[in-house]
């Protein structure tokens, strides 16, 4: 049986070992754990080669497999805002404008991402506007920069760092700076579109006001074109929250059926949108 504790496993064992030996949890249910992953192992056939398949190095990368990803990445956005009222929406974004800021700490950087190729948000952006659209790329933009230049629109990539166990274990959820400033410096000059980059919801009730709209984009991996193919209106918003988004961790647990459900946005929501080839034939 495995565990995924990398430093205090012998705690792990001593703790699971009395409480078998204290028939607190049944023989049984560690054969269980223990033949399910030999199962996979066997038929994996890595007890005769656990090795490697050379030969399936030329499949990394695949162009099909991209787009399998890419198409993924579009159904999996959920747009949590819309514009400041319901008659006023921002999303989809105009491919022919007269500039666009790109900003923040995942907009342009595959290494958040843990792929060693791929596209970014920013280059999927870049690859998808007008020709005559200009636009730039700020990481972190002072407050008179992002002033001077009178942008149309922003589009504001923030999010976690990677992580599978130590950057996940934290007590707040919050974003990272420095996201929240970056939010607010671009957000309170320009019409602003937040991606957020999470594999869970993070608190974002003190900026929501700010926001012109709201995107949760998961964790889009390599494929950050398919994040641009929805915002300029390729594809429509189609996604729905698979959990709760909560207002703050104090209100953690939450659930469905809870007496005292107050979330920030409900499980199952998601605001949709047409392809912009829809709106414009209307």
């Amino acid at each position: 049986m495995q565990v995924m504790i990398p430093n205090d496993y012998t705690e792990f064992i001593n703790d699971l070992t009395y409480q078998v030996e204290s028939k607190i949890i049944p023989m049984s249910r560690i054969d269980d754990a223990v033949k399910r992953i030999l199962r996979v192992k066997f038929t994996m056939g890595l007890f005769e080669n656990p090795f490697p398949d050379p030969s399936l190095v030329d499949q990394l990368g695949k162009q099909e497999h991209r787009e399998l990803a890419r198409d993924a990445v579009r159904r999996s956005l959920v747009l949590l805002k819309n514009g400041k009222s319901a008659d006023a929406p921002v999303l989809p974004l105009p491919k022919k404008t007269d500039s666009i800021l790109v900003t923040g700490s995942h907009a342009d950087n595959l290494d958040l991402a843990l792929f060693p190729t791929g596209t970014t948000i920013f280059e999927a952006i870049k690859a998808t506007v007008d020709p005559t659209t200009r636009i730039v790329f700020s990481e972190d933009p002072d407050a008179g920069f992002v002033e001077r230049n009178h942008f149309s629109y922003a589009v504001v990539v923030v999010g976690e760092q990677p992580y599978a166990e130590t950057f996940g274990d934290n007590l707040n959820l919050t974003i990272p700076e420095p996201g929240p400033s970056v939010i607010r410096k671009v957000c309170g000059s320009i019409k602003c579109v937040v991606v957020v980059v999470s594999g869970r919801p993070l608190v974002i009730e003190p900026y929501v006001g700010v926001m012109d709209a709201v995107v949760a984009a998961w964790l889009p991996g390599s494929e950050g074109q398919g994040v641009a193919d929805v915002l300029f209106g390729d594809y429509g918003f189609s996604g729905k929250l698979p959990r709760t988004w909560f207002r703050s961790v104090e209100q953690l647990p939450m659930n469905v059926g809870d007496p005292h459900y107050d979330p920030l946005f409900p499980y199952g929501f998601g605001l949709t949108t047409k392809p912009a080839r829809e709106l414009s034939s209307r």
